[in-house]
């Protein structure tokens, strides 16, 4: 009865989702499966090429979007993408429990919407996708813009529940019964614990649409890409070296989810053509707390004169009074 129960809980809550954060872009089949995707047509005058945005886990196109579109629209051709399996993307093949087959996906879409190259901006396990993109698509990519990336091997290990979720037959059963009660309760602390120490974004769980995950068979697809990234990282992240495209890595040293000092640090030993942006009092949403760094970082990609470094200490500034408040508040 219970177990039922819960099986139809989390039906009903997995559409009232669906109800509340519906598909805002346009699936296109990319060779046997669709990848949903957001694009956004340029201004009269552009003075920016295409770029293309990758969130990172437990993310949806709507998290880049959010973050990116007000200020950047009219510029630039802008593709919001939901990775495989996430959003309302679907799922492909095993390829795409790792990030070059992901990689793979986001090239063919660039195809068939007719992006021959663009600068790519990607956000956390998103860095991973965009490091194996500037591997094997070189010729697709005009430079990245590396937001507290994920790209490297770490100590210890991941939080119990994703590789529980992953598991074939146990995973299924907690994702389709334990996950949705548990991770509505949860969406608001989490957030909060993302964004630390800085101020979440007001309206995040509304625009960034993070309840989506919560539908068991995103929950997997999500679980199973975490699962799978440190056997993939230690394995790929030797050849990054490899890279040529310009990148830009932007990083915090409050970082809670990703270690920077790994991630970031070894973006930048291992990009020949890199420039590394620390910001003082930054969390794990640069995309949000210094918007204005990161689109600085899209302009210099695009061959534009910007210090980043300076808009960067100008970041600092504000944070440290900002973060002052939210510790009081707290």
């Amino acid at each position: 009865m219970l177990l039922a129960a819960a099986f139809g809980f989390t039906a009903t809550e997995s559409a009232k989702i669906e109800r509340e954060f519906p598909n805002t872009g346009t699936l296109t089949d990319i060779g046997g499966y669709s990848l949903n995707a957001l694009s956004v047509t340029p201004g009269p005058n552009p003075d920016l090429p295409p770029i293309v945005f990758i969130h990172g886990a437990s993310g949806n196109l709507r998290d880049q979007e959010a973050a990116f579109r007000a200020p950047l629209e009219g510029r630039a051709e802008l593709l919001f993408v939901d990775r495989p399996g996430h959003g309302y993307s679907e799922r492909g093949g095993p390829e795409n429990d790792f990030p070059d087959g992901q990689a793979d996906a986001i090239a063919r879409l660039m195809e068939k919407r007719g992006i021959a190259k663009a600068i790519i901006v990607a956000h956390s396990f998103g860095g991973a996708i965009a490091a194996s993109f500037a591997l094997t698509h070189p010729d697709k990519v005009i430079g990245t813009v590396f937001l507290s990336a994920a790209t490297h091997p770490w100590p210890g290990g991941i939080d119990w529940h994703y590789r529980l979720t992953a598991l074939p037959v146990i995973g299924w059963l907690f994702s389709h019964t334990l996950v949705m009660p548990a991770g509505m309760m949860m969406l608001d602390p989490a957030t909060r614990g993302v964004f630390r120490p800085n101020r979440p974004r007001e309206n995040y769980l509304e625009d960034g649409a993070p309840a989506l995950v919560l539908r068991p068979e995103t929950f997997r697809n999500n679980a199973r890409d975490v699962a799978n990234l440190l056997a993939y990282v230690t394995r790929v992240a030797p050849r990054y070296k490899e890279i040529k495209s310009p990148a830009v890595i932007i990083t915090g040293d409050s970082d809670p989810i990703v270690l920077a000092n790994i991630h970031s640090t070894g973006l930048k030993r291992d990009l020949e053509h890199s420039e590394l942006i620390w910001v003082k009092g930054l969390g794990h949403k640069p995309d949000y707390v210094v918007t204005d760094l990161a689109i600085a970082a899209i302009e210099k990609l695009a061959g534009k004169d910007r210090d980043l470094q300076a808009i960067a200490a100008l970041d600092e500034k504000r944070l440290a009074a900002e973060n002052l408040t939210q510790a009081q508040a707290e």
